[in-house]
C-alpha cells in the first residue's frame, strides 16, 4: 500500500469516526431525556401522561420509519442551515445524529422500564423525590442496559454513515463510492469493508465488555 493510499484510508477512517461519536454523542444528549419522559409518563411512571407520551412516542415512531437514505435527502436544507453545506463530515452529523435520537431513546427506554419497579416503589417509600428517584436508582440501575443500547446505536451508525458516503458525506462509503465502486477497484472495496467490519467488532466488544462489567458492580454493590 502506497503513502498516498494510506493517507487516504487514514483520513476516511478519521472522518468516519468522527461523524460517528459525534452522532452518538448527540444521540445520548437527547435520546437519553425522550427516552426518560417516555418512561415517567407512562401508565405505572412517575409522571403518568397518556397524551406526552402517546405524542412523542407518536413523532419517535416516526421519525425512525423514515429510512436513513431518504432522511438524509429530505434534510438537505435543514442541513445547509444549519452548517451552510450539505456536503462533508459536519454536514453528515446531522441526519445522522436526527435518525440516531429517536433509535437511542426506544432503546434507552426498554433499559429504564427494566428497572425493578418494587425497588423504585421502596426507595420512595423512604420519602424520596421523584427526581432523586430518577437520578438515584432509575439512570445507575439503567445504566448496563443503556451501554448495550449505545453499543448498537454506533454500530447503526458506522453502517449509515457508509451510506452517507453515497452523497459526498465523507469518510469511508465516500472513499468506497469514488475510489472502489466508480474505478472498479476492488481490492479497495475489500480494504474499506474490512475497516468497516473491524471498527463494529471493536465497538461491539468493548461495548459488551463494559455493560458486563457494570451489571457485576450493580450485582455487588446493588
Amino acid at each position: 500500500m502506497s503513502h498516498q493510499v494510506f493517507d487516504l484510508f487514514l483520513k476516511a477512517t478519521l472522518a468516519t469516526l468522527e461523524m460517528v461519536f459525534a452522532s452518538a454523542a448527540i444521540a445520548v444528549i437527547f435520546g437519553l431525556p425522550l427516552a426518560l419522559l417516555l418512561t415517567v409518563t407512562a401508565p405505572n411512571g412517575l409522571w403518568p401522561s397518556p397524551v406526552i407520551r402517546k405524542g412523542l412516542g407518536f413523532i419517535i415512531d416516526l421519525t425512525r420509519a423514515v429510512p436513513f437514505i431518504i432522511l438524509l435527502v429530505l434534510l438537505i436544507p435543514f442541513t445547509r442551515l444549519l452548517v451552510g453545506t450539505a456536503l462533508g463530515t459536519g454536514a453528515a452529523i446531522v441526519p445522522l445524529s436526527v435518525t440516531a435520537i429517536p433509535y437511542f431513546a426506544r432503546i434507552a427506554e426498554v433499559s429504564l422500564k427494566d428497572v425493578d419497579p418494587a425497588l423504585i416503589e421502596a426507595i420512595r417509600s423512604m420519602g424520596a423525590t421523584r427526581l432523586k428517584v430518577i437520578w438515584s436508582v432509575l439512570l445507575p440501575e439503567a445504566l448496563p442496559g443503556l451501554i448495550s443500547g449505545l453499543t448498537v446505536t454506533v454500530v447503526t451508525l458506522i453502517s449509515a454513515s457508509a451510506m452517507a458516503g453515497v452523497v459526498g458525506a465523507g469518510g469511508l462509503g465516500d472513499l468506497a463510492i469514488r475510489y472502489g465502486y466508480q474505478r472498479f477497484n476492488t481490492g479497495m472495496m475489500l480494504w474499506i469493508v474490512g475497516i468497516l467490519v473491524l471498527i463494529t467488532i471493536i465497538v461491539q466488544v468493548s461495548g459488551n465488555f463494559v455493560a458486563a462489567k457494570l451489571r457485576a458492580c450493580l450485582e455487588i454493590y446493588g
